[in-house]
């Protein structure tokens, strides 16, 4: 007896040919300027999963992200969540879906009100979305605040008393105090310390863990999202240009682009080269993007084909989904893969006196048994 194999969990956010164009500098008599923000990209979230989106700046990601949660109005496409399609939801309708979806801005400063204490902003998606009575609504605050590092008894101050990484967790409190079932995250530690930057991604894995949650990570910092995500999207000029599995796109990525990416993370050995080969050209203008594959004008690989035609999506033998006529003979060249860093003989003698400093003494006392 041969047995089936079990259909694929439905997504619960995917994004079909999503469009979004703006319109800038419109002049009086002149045709206005038409920026190609997001231009046709389909994805699929799957329930439970941290999904990562990368890219240069200026490449659409975050206007990706809020067109995901309808934040702003797509020209054209659609987002789909839990099967149903945001783009035609009422207001009234989507009111009562934002305590699903949610969203963790870049800068925390700027998001927060300054006007309000913390403990009204992280009081304030509960007075929108539950009926809870005003004792409840102060204790589920009190409890957030706990569970994301922060002292309940601060709960009367404002933003401006707080450090930033401090105002984070304050703006990833707000965010939870919902319920909500998806969790954007918009560059959450690009404006944070490095040391502080850790702290928020392990604190981000362990709420997803706790709460159920689905997380989308929009990052340029390509070593963060390899410890956090589980699949990367890469943008370029507002499109997908390759989608895998995190580890399968670090080990070989496909697009060219990506393998850029990948040769331009830093290697903490400065007696390594890194093999880093820098992109020719200039980053074509969204108010005018190149015909064909758009990545063409910076590509060595590029041909005629490139120029004439856009390249449509294929999945590739190890479950890549990479935009690219030549992905294959660009897979026969990857990156190379930086060795570990070597520590020096000053090093080596360094990690030595530390280990003698603090080995036990075996003539000294016994420990004490409990």
């Amino acid at each position: 007896m041969t047995g089936t194999a079990a259909p694929a969990p439905a997504p619960i956010l995917e994004a079909r040919d999503l469009v979004c164009h703006f319109v800038a500098g419109r002049a009086l008599l002149g045709t206005p300027t038409t920026i190609r923000a997001v231009d046709g990209v389909s994805l699929s979230i799957r329930r439970g999963e941290t999904f990562a989106i990368v890219g240069e700046s200026g490449c659409g990601k975050s206007t990706l992200a809020r067109l995901l949660l309808r934040l702003i109005e797509p020209t054209a496409g659609s987002v789909l969540y839990d099967g149903r399609d945001l783009t035609g939801c009422s207001p009234r309708e989507m009111r009562a879906l934002r305590a699903d979806l949610q969203v963790i801005f870049q800068d925390p400063f700027s998001s927060l009100n300054p006007r309000m204490t913390v403990g009204a902003l992280i009081e304030e998606p509960l007075r929108v979305h539950s009926r809870l009575p005003p004792a409840e609504r102060r204790a589920r605050v009190a409890a957030l605040m706990r569970r994301v590092g922060l002292r309940p008894d601060l709960a009367e101050r404002y933003p401006h008393e707080f450090s930033g990484g401090q105002r984070q967790r304050i703006g990833i409190a707000r965010a939870l105090a919902s319920e909500p079932k998806v969790l954007i995250g918009d560059e959450p530690v690009s404006a944070l310390d490095v040391s502080i930057q850790a702290q928020i991604i392990n604190l981000l894995e362990d709420l997803k863990t706790e709460f159920g949650l689905t997380l989308i990570i929009i990052a340029h910092d390509l070593a963060v999202i390899r410890h956090m995500s589980d699949r990367v999207a890469v943008m370029y000029l507002g499109e997908v240009v390759e989608l895998a599995p995190t580890d399968a796109l670090y080990d070989q990525p496909l697009h060219p682009y990506t393998q850029a990416l990948m040769r331009a993370i830093p290697v903490a050995d400065p007696t390594q080269a890194t093999g880093q080969a820098h992109l020719g050209g200039d980053i074509p203008s969204p108010a005018s993007p190149p015909p064909g594959c758009r990545f063409h004008t910076r590509c060595a690989l590029a041909t005629d084909l490139c120029r004439r035609e856009r390249p449509a999506p294929s999945t590739a033998p190890n479950g890549h989904v990479v935009a690219c006529h030549h992905w294959r003979e660009a897979a026969r060249h990857p990156p190379p893969r930086p060795a570990p860093p070597r520590r020096t003989p000053a090093a080596d003698r360094r990690f030595d006196l530390y280990r003698r400093h603090n080995r036990p003494d075996p003539t000294g006392p016994a420990p004490k048994t409990p």
